[in-house]
Formats: C-alpha cells, structure tokens, sequence
C-alpha cells in the first residue's frame, strides 16, 4: 500500500522553494532598483513624461498604506502555493519584471516632477522610510503595477469567492495609490500593466511558456512575415520614442509595438503557441490584452474582405464553411471547428466550440489538418457544423478539403474547390496547402 503524505511533507518543498526564491530576490530587486536610481541621478538632465493636467491629482497622505502594502503580498505570494513549479512560475514572473523595468529605467531615465507636502503620523513614517531609499527617477514602466498585475493575477483563483471583491478592491487602492502618493506620472501606470501583463504571457498558468520550444521557422514565407510584423514593431517604438517628448500618450505606442514583436516570434519560430489559446476557443487573459491591438485589426481585416460576402456557405451534409462568426452566427451551429489563433471565441456563444491554433498565411500542419478533417465527419452527426478562419479563404478550406478527401466525398483537391466555389466561397490555396492535404492519401 502506498504511504500517505502529509500536509506538512507536502508543504515543506513549496515553503524551502519559496524561502530560497524570496532570499535571491529581495536583495536582487533592491540592489538593482536603487542601482538605477543612482546612475540616472549622475546624469545632467533627467527628461519628465507627464500631462499638464497631472497638476490637478489630490495628494493623498494615507494611501501610502495600501502603496506598501504591495511589499507584503510581494513575499506571500511565494508562499501561497500548491507546488514547487507554482513558486518558480510567479519567481520568474518578478525576476522578468525586474530585469525589463531596471533595463528601461538604465536605458531611459524618467524623473517626476511633483514637489510632495509634509505628511505626519504614520504616512509621515512611511514617506520618510520611502525616501530613504526611492528617488524620484524609475518612473515608466511603474514597477510597483507590474508587480502588482502578477500579484493580483496570482491571487485572485486561490481566494474564496467572498473574497475576491475585496481582493479587486484593494488592489484597485494599490494602483490608485501610485498617483495619490505622487510617485508616478499617469503613463507610468499603462506602461507598467504592459510589462506586467508581458510577464504573465511569458510564464502562464498551467502551460510552458510560449517560448520554450522555440525553433527557428526552415519556411521562407514565415521568416518573411515574421519580418514584416517586427518592421511594424520596431516602427512603432520609433514612433514612441520620437513623440514621447511632445505627448505623453505617445508612450501608448508601445502597446501594439509590443503586440507585433510578440507576433513576429511567433512566425520567426514559437508557432501558435504565442496566442496561448485553449480548445474552447478562449484565451488567457495576458493573452486577450498583449494582442488586442492586433485582434482588432484581424476584426478590421476581416470586415474589409467579406463586408459584401455571407457569413458560411453550406459545403455538404450539414458542413458549412465561413469566416469568424458573430456569437448570434456560431449559435446556428452544432459546433465551430475553428482554425485561428488569433481570435479568441466570442462572448455570449452557447455552441460547442472546438479549436485548432494556427498562423495564418502559412501552410497548415498536416497532423492537425487531418484531426480537424476527422472531427469534422464526427460532429456532423449531431448537428450543422462551421469550420471557420479569420476569412474563410484559406486554412479553413484547407480543413474542408481534406474533409471531403478523407470522406471520399471527392476524388482529388481541384474537385473539391470546385466543389466549394459552386457552394459560393471564393477560396486561396497555395501548393503547400494542397500538398498538406493530399499527402498520406
């Protein structure tokens, strides 16, 4: 018979991993975060990115309490886990942090502007502590609500249920409190979420991380794309960079320059993997905001093609092929076999929804080519289904080609894309495509 553990043996390697993490750490974030601060206070002229309007922010002694607050969860966090992988996973979600923002603030110094009034009491306490140590220079990215993005996310599905409003709360003063206490400019708090909402995508719950089976891409149009997304990245950042000076909203370039050079990887080699999308159809939440500038986008490209095409056209015994459905579309259907990375499953749809992540302009996988085509013959028998793309030209069609060669329902591939061009649906399939789906057969 097998012996039981008990809590305290399977407590332990979570508490020594966290307890080592948190030794590493700690100094490591103090060290390199007063480094920072020390060399940007050497130089000459330290820039400041702020709005005229910033003037008008209340200075709020007491919210100093929830701003240190933050040092606090920081340690917990470490400690409030099930596994030793859950420590390391929030550990390099820091450590990431870390790194980029003391990088930026090395790179390119920020100094804030505000001129703070003596506070008494124990907020006076506490400013005094600050002080000793924080100069008024690591400004964007805020590293206090980067942290704080990877704290909340840590917290919020471990708490009970009653207490994860108080949570979002708190965290909410957390945040706030940047401001209140007048240690950040407002786009400090943008850039901040961005690099922590980067940290979360790089190391996710409950999967690798996007990047760890990176492998340079050996297809010649993927490489090209993938430079065609960083030349909009690096423009982007260029664009941020030359316009920081005259607006602060400039700094909210970085967002899609982020969002790009993520896409980039993702054609340069990581594969699919970089939309972190479940079978469901749904994506994570670092996910669904890193990427939503290119998200809209798809949606703006999709619009652009098919404004005057319909939604799906019946193929064959209940197959239906189309672009991405509105949730009020994908309901008429059984299930959506849906072959997009790039866009999440609508809100609001009750249908089965089965999803097969890929890139798209690039030749389909044939493994999965040939599991959507077999999931195909399996779901239509309990109702219509919709194999969908972002514009239903290419990768679904690939899909339904194989379906319809698999299912003998036509003899070779220029039969079934006439097949499909009777049904209506203008379709684009390059020889890579038509070589994934006719090979093995």
């Amino acid at each position: 018979m097998g012996q039981a553990h008990s809590p305290l043996s399977q407590t332990a390697p979570v508490l020594k991993r966290a307890a080592l993490w948190l030794a590493f750490l700690a100094p490591f974030f103090y060290l390199s975060y007063g480094g920072a601060n020390w060399l940007a206070s050497q130089r000459a002229h330290v820039p400041n990115i702020a709005f005229a309007w910033e003037s008008a922010i209340p200075f709020w002694g007491w919210t100093i309490i929830p701003y240190w607050s933050i040092n606090l969860f920081y340690g917990l966090c470490l400690f409030i886990n099930t596994a030793p992988r859950d420590v390391d996973r929030l550990a390099r979600r820091y450590l990431t942090i870390q790194l980029i923002a003391v990088a930026c603030f090395i790179a390119f110094p920020l100094e804030a502007t505000f001129v703070r009034p003596a506070t008494s009491g124990l907020p006076g306490f506490m400013f005094a502590v600050l002080g000793g140590f924080d100069k008024p220079f690591n400004q964007a990215p805020s590293l206090h609500i980067a942290l704080l993005v990877v704290i909340w996310d840590h917290l919020r599905g471990r708490l009970p249920r009653r207490m994860r409003l108080l949570w979002h709360f708190w965290c909410f003063l957390i945040g706030a409190s940047v401001l209140t206490t007048w240690q950040h400019h407002v786009m400090d708090i943008p850039t901040g979420m961005l690099l922590g909402l980067f940290a979360a995508w790089l190391f996710p719950r409950d999967a690798g991380s996007p990047l760890a089976n990176f492998a340079l891409s050996g297809d010649p149009k993927s490489r090209r794309l993938g430079i065609y997304y960083l030349c909009g990245a690096l423009a982007f950042l260029g664009l941020a960079a030359l316009c920081a000076p005259l607006s602060a909203a400039a700094l909210l370039l970085l967002w899609p320059a982020v969002g790009l050079a993520i896409i980039a990887l993702g054609y340069f080699g990581a594969g699919p993997q970089i939309f972190q999308k479940r079978v469901d159809g749904r994506v994570t939440l670092a996910s669904r905001w890193l990427l939503a500038p290119y998200r809209l986008g798809a949606h703006i490209n999709i619009r652009f093609w098919t404004r005057t095409m319909p939604a799906s056209v019946a193929i064959a015994d209940g197959v239906h092929l189309g672009r991405f459905p509105h949730p009020h579309e994908a309901d008429r259907f059984a299930t959506v076999i849906d072959m997009t990375g790039e866009l999440q499953r609508p809100s609001g749809t009750s249908t089965r929804w089965c999803s097969f992540p890929t890139l798209d302009l690039i030749a389909l996988d044939k493994i999965q080519t040939l599991a959507a085509a077999n999931l195909i013959e399996a779901a239509r028998q309990q109702g219509p289904v919709l194999v969908c793309c972002a514009l239903g030209f290419q990768r679904s069609a690939c899909v339904i080609v194989r379906w319809l060669l698999v299912s003998r329902r036509c003899e070779d591939p220029a039969e079934a894309v006439r097949l499909i061009a009777r049904a209506g649906r203008r379709v684009h399939l390059p020889a890579q495509s038509i070589h994934a789906v006719t090979e093995g057969l």
